[in-house]
């Protein structure tokens, strides 16, 4: 650890956190312990123009260091979440279909020359919000052609202070999608350009003409490795695994935490988050013999900031109830007592 991350982890001027006792949400990315083999994996990642593929178990920081690197280095930001529903094209852009009928039947009662603007039933994606977002604004619509019709701007408050410059973009549990949709990026993600099917608009990357920009922008791709992904898609991305924390750096980690939610680390807390860091060891082989999925980094955090609010220690008798509500998660049979 370098003179820099301790005085951050005691608290120091090189901290970032906010001052009281309110807990934020950890996801808001003003968190994080970067390793050196972190930073030099988003270095390639920008270097290269690829991808940076994040794999892990669930609750290992894969998504939040996205809105980290986005906060610390003040990029802008966007995000889509991959679901089983998720269709190809919607990172990069959606089409209402349904309203759009709705209007073309309406349409059939006014005069002949009317007609509908297919641009107007466009919503830009996280992808082209990141690679173009005068052309998001305006729903690919050409300048000075179409109606003022602007479309608001994903995380608009984060962003509005960002504008011209990089962008981070969250593409997260990508493996809960069927393969159309990785290998539908492979071509935006690599030519930095495509088209809107519905409205053949052609959306490129829109400082794409200056060389020194083309590989500014960051796209972070999570998997929970809950199906293969495509190998064409793998062979295009830079890949890391994150791996289970050991105790040293999960406490390292809370201490970080501890600075942001209350302004110091006390003591008893610091002393606290060692003797959960030693128990989540013990904790993990149990859930090993119950067939369970080992508690993440997330989980040791949520016991810490319970075991602090409730006053709880690893030797109390609550500790048990804790520790296989927040860690374990163990179904509980009718009538068992923990």
């Amino acid at each position: 650890m370098n003179a820099h991350d301790k005085e951050r982890d005691e608290g120091g001027p090189g901290a970032r956190g906010r001052s009281g006792h309110a807990l934020p949400d950890r996801s808001d990315g003003a968190v994080y312990v970067m390793s050196q083999e972190i930073e030099l994996v988003v270095k390639v990642a920008r270097a290269t123009g690829r991808p940076l593929l994040l794999r892990g178990r669930p609750g290992s920081g894969k998504s939040s260091l996205a809105l980290y690197l986005a906060q610390t280095n003040h990029w802008r930001y966007y995000e889509h979440v991959v679901t089983q529903r998720t269709h190809p094209q919607d990172p990069l852009w959606t089409y209402d279909s349904v309203r759009r009928l709705s209007d073309a039947q309406l349409l059939s009662t006014r005069p002949q020359n009317a007609r509908l603007d297919d641009a107007a039933y466009v919503r830009p994606g996280a992808l082209w919000w990141a690679l173009a977002p005068e052309s998001a604004r305006r729903r690919g619509r050409d300048l000075g052609h179409g109606p003022d019709d602007t479309c608001r701007e994903p995380f608009e408050e984060i962003n509005a202070d960002r504008r011209g410059r990089p962008a981070v973009v969250l593409i997260d549990e990508i493996d809960k999608a069927d393969p159309d949709v990785p290998n539908s990026l492979l071509v935006p993600l690599g030519a930095h350009r495509f088209t809107v099917t519905e409205t053949g608009a052609g959306i490129h990357a829109e400082e794409e003409q200056d060389e020194a920009r083309l590989f500014r922008h960051l796209v972070v791709i999570t998997t929970n490795e809950e199906r293969e992904l495509p190998q064409a898609f793998l062979r295009r991305c830079v890949v890391l695994t994150l791996p289970d924390h050991d105790e040293q750096t999960l406490v390292r980690i809370a201490v970080r935490h501890l600075r942001h939610w209350y302004g110091a680390v006390l003591p008893e807390h610091r002393t606290l988050a060692s003797a959960l860091a030693r128990e989540l060891g013990t904790v993990r082989a149990e859930a090993e013999q119950f067939g369970l999925r080992p508690p993440s980094t997330a989980e040791y955090l949520d016991a810490l900031r319970a075991c602090i609010t409730l006053g709880i220690d690893v030797s109390d008798p609550e500790w048990e109830w804790l520790k296989h509500c927040a860690l374990l998660k163990r179904q509980q049979a009718v009538g068992e007592e923990w």
